[in-house]
């Protein structure tokens, strides 16, 4: 199973000396990087959940969806035995798991069921934190032939 790295986002600025980007930001970084690495596949891009939205913009959006925890990033290039990657972004220094294994938050675990979810369904679905991360796992997917 992916479990990405579970450092604090304090120790991290410590230790780099950069400012924390937000979520937005990458969310902006990973659509640019695949509109000009990958001009011809589609994906679509879920900002609302990087956006402050009044309670009431959020009331809305969350009626017009499936579920819960829904990933940021949907490409739609099938690749292999997948039909899809879906991938969450979590901004450098990020944490998802307590050291004991559960969920940092109950809308965390909302995005891990929602994973696994697509996963049972054939979508390859992961969490990726930060830029570098976000490439990674984007360029191994679509190289990805079996």
């Amino acid at each position: 199973m992916y479990k990405p790295k579970t450092y604090r986002a304090k120790t991290y600025r410590a230790k780099t000396g950069l400012k924390q980007q937000t979520e937005k930001e990458l969310q902006k970084m990973v659509c640019d990087y695949l509109k000009v690495k990958y001009p011809k596949i589609l994906f679509n891009s879920d900002m609302a959940g990087a956006m402050k939205l009044t309670i009431g913009q959020a009331v809305q959006i969350s009626k017009l969806r499936s579920n819960k925890g829904f990933p940021d990033i949907a490409i739609y290039e099938p690749r292999g035995e997948f039909h899809g990657l879906f991938i969450e972004l979590k901004k450098e220094g990020e944490v998802l798991y307590k050291r004991n294994g559960e969920a940092v938050t109950e809308h965390v675990q909302e995005q891990i069921n929602c994973i696994n979810l697509l996963k049972a369904k054939g979508y390859a679905a992961v969490f990726a934190i930060g830029f570098d991360e976000s490439k990674t796992i984007i360029d191994s997917y679509l190289m990805y032939h079996k």
